[in-house]
């Protein structure tokens, strides 16, 4: 809940008060199971095709969250909601998300919640875009989180050529592209025409992103190479986790907390998420990191907790 700074807005707004375990549920949420879904999406391509798995996830998910929201009587989406929602599900869901699922081909479960964590260091060179002049201490933090991402990329010295980098530059990259498009959409929905209640426009965000994602399947191939004998238990159960928990739960859970939370309080996930991400890899996943690695997701967490404290500090928030 905002502080006396934001509170005109909220009540223009007509936000009613949210419970504090309410907010502290959701947060507990975004935490925990959004840091989990790394390893979940790291096991799931393995006999899954990226983009197939992540379209079956979102329209599965997106149909059910539609027709339940619609038989609890939301009325009929508008032309212009649907246009907004399949903006967000365009930039959030197949973008942002299209490019964790592809990735994770290419860079383990730990890193690659550690580049996505990247997302308030995007946020600010956005709002410095749109004419927002940042603060002396978030262009620290942008630069300190864009050291860490070179120290990843970087070759490190008496490493064999080609081995050198502690994580796959190409993979580090399209994560980059993934972080940009995540934080685009997530301005973009605080100030969009959303369909009511806010699970009808969830829903039609995810069955947006479906809808694309399935054509980029299509087109890439993924269809022929999709047989159901080579897709392992583990496979399944994991694109069973990403679509119950993933996406009905936590990705709902972050659309309602950008509505009734500040934004500062929201982005505390990013550098969250990657502990529970790397810890859940180590354990579950028999992920090594080399040394290196740590520096540098050491470096990119701090940068990414300076800025969001600046900004926490700018809009002064009780959650």
């Amino acid at each position: 809940m905002s502080a006396s700074a934001s509170r005109p807005r909220l009540i223009e707004t007509t936000t009613p008060p949210v419970p504090r375990w309410q907010l502290i549920g959701g947060f507990l949420v975004i935490y925990i199971v959004w840091g989990s879904t790394y390893l979940a999406i790291k096991w799931g391509v393995q006999t899954i095709p990226p983009f197939f798995m992540g379209a079956v996830r979102f329209l599965v998910a997106g149909s059910a969250l539609y027709g339940f929201s619609r038989w609890r009587g939301a009325p009929a989406p508008t032309r212009r909601e649907w246009r907004d929602a399949a903006i967000v599900g365009m930039l959030l869901l197949f973008v942002g998300n299209g490019a964790v699922s592809w990735a994770s081909q290419r860079v383990n479960s730990g890193l690659t919640s550690v580049l996505v964590a990247t997302v308030p260091l995007w946020l600010v060179l956005c709002e410095a875009w749109q004419g927002k002049r940042p603060r002396a201490m978030q262009v620290v933090g942008v630069l300190i989180g864009l050291v860490g991402v070179g120290l990843l990329v970087l070759p490190a010295s008496g490493t064999p050529a080609g081995r050198s980098a502690a994580v796959d530059p190409v993979g580090a990259a399209v994560l980059a592209v993934g972080s940009l498009s995540w934080t685009v959409g997530s301005l973009y929905s605080r100030s969009s025409r959303q369909a009511k209640p806010a699970s009808l426009a969830i829903s039609m965000q995810m069955l947006t992103g479906g809808v694309l994602l399935t054509l980029l399947s299509g087109s890439m191939g993924e269809f022929a190479r999709v047989h159901p004998s080579n897709i392992t238990l583990t496979s399944t159960l994991s694109l069973l986790y990403l679509i119950t928990f993933g996406s009905l739960i936590g990705f709902s859970t972050y659309m309602w907390l950008l509505k009734v939370a500040s934004p500062a309080a929201v982005g505390t996930y990013a550098y969250v998420n990657p502990l529970v991400a790397v810890l859940l890899g180590v354990a579950l996943g028999g992920e090594r990191l080399p040394k290196l690695a740590w520096v540098a997701m050491t470096v990119i967490v701090g940068g990414v907790a300076l800025v969001s404290l600046v900004d926490a500090r700018r809009r002064p928030a009780a959650a």
